[in-house]
């Protein structure tokens, strides 16, 4: 089964192409409503682009962007508010409470999915809908989703159309490199293999550290932990004192780091390094952010599927979620 999961990630380059395709040619006209804050919610593979989105046009975007990963909706939700509900299969049930009241507080509601009961509202509520294609593991299909957190936001007006050059010139990248790019996620993968994963990375890229721990959850069947810079500077920076060699550090860096934050970075490494001798820096590519939050997915999914291959287990299973769902279908 791993090579089912390997060739998902393999096509992840094909994946941007057809979403940016898909997106282009939505026709959706919104409404004129005064939109003040805006709502990504949605869950596990399906909800993590939000959180990635919301950090990468934080810079740009006039208007706030909140996170909601759960049933209830905070009680700001109203007519000014814009609800972008994700759930790739259509059915995730906190995504649908979550639309459900989005709708009673007459919130606008746009919907990205690929069917399910979430599809069958946006028709019977005359929402906006972008439809991708189905079949595959919610987290294998973040290429065809998460693009499409880009274009609900263009069709709404907040960003410009600049996002669909960077993704063409990432998907141009990765298809030239993808051999170097799977080589240096099979060397992090041996890395990482017998060791707890501890990932950090600077505040506006947390979104790109939970992306690889749910990949290392789900992907490599294995715990770990992340956090973020300079937080983890007053707090968990003191927790090393009890840090061994069952831990392997993955220091997620980029280009755009805050000055004063890559000085946190040398100085927390060399803390770490008092305490393990398995610290990778992780450093990124690309001259703009949006890329390189995608160059570091690519990689670290490819790393998920290789430790999968050393631990020798299924990439693909998730029997204990399935279960979970069928507990609560009793309900």
């Amino acid at each position: 089964m791993n090579e089912t999961m390997k060739n998902l990630v393999a096509d992840f380059s094909n994946h941007l192409d057809q979403a940016l395709t898909i997106g282009r040619e939505n026709s959706f006209v919104p409404s004129n409503k005064d939109i003040r804050n805006i709502i990504i919610t949605g869950l596990g593979g399906s909800g993590i682009g939000g959180k990635i989105i919301s950090q990468l046009v934080s810079g740009t975007c006039p208007v706030p962007i909140y996170i909601n990963n759960d049933y209830k909706l905070p009680a700001f939700v109203g007519p000014h508010t814009l609800v972008v509900a994700c759930s790739y299969s259509g059915n995730t049930e906190e995504t649908l409470s979550s639309v459900e009241q989005s709708l009673a507080a007459g919130a606008e509601v746009f919907c990205i999915t690929s069917g399910g009961k979430l599809a069958e509202i946006a028709r019977e509520k005359n929402l906006g809908v972008i439809t991708v294609p189905g079949g595959f593991p919610p987290r294998a299909a973040f290429g065809l989703t998460f693009p499409q957190l880009y274009a609900a936001l263009n069709i709404y007006g907040f960003i410009d159309k600049q996002y669909q050059a960077v993704i063409e010139q990432v998907i141009g990248v990765l298809n030239a490199s993808e051999e170097d790019i799977k080589r240096d996620a099979y060397v992090l993968a041996e890395k990482l293999h017998g060791k707890t994963p501890v990932i950090y990375s600077e505040a506006g890229f947390e979104g790109v550290a939970i992306r690889f721990r749910q990949q290392l959850n789900e992907n490599s069947k294995v715990l770990c932990w992340h956090h973020i810079l300079p937080e983890m500077n007053h707090n968990e920076l003191v927790g090393w004192a009890g840090g061994d060699e069952n831990v392997a550090v993955v220091l997620i860096q980029n280009e755009s780091d805050f000055y004063r934050t890559k000085e946190r970075f040398v100085f927390s490494k060399n803390v770490m390094g008092d305490k393990t001798s398995t610290i990778i820096d992780l450093k990124s590519q690309g001259d703009s952010d949006l890329f390189r939050a995608l160059y570091l997915i690519h990689l670290t999914d490819w790393t998920s599927c290789y430790l999968a291959d050393l631990r020798n287990v299924d990439a693909v299973e998730i029997n204990v979620i399935n279960k979970l769902k069928s507990r609560l279908a009793e309900f």
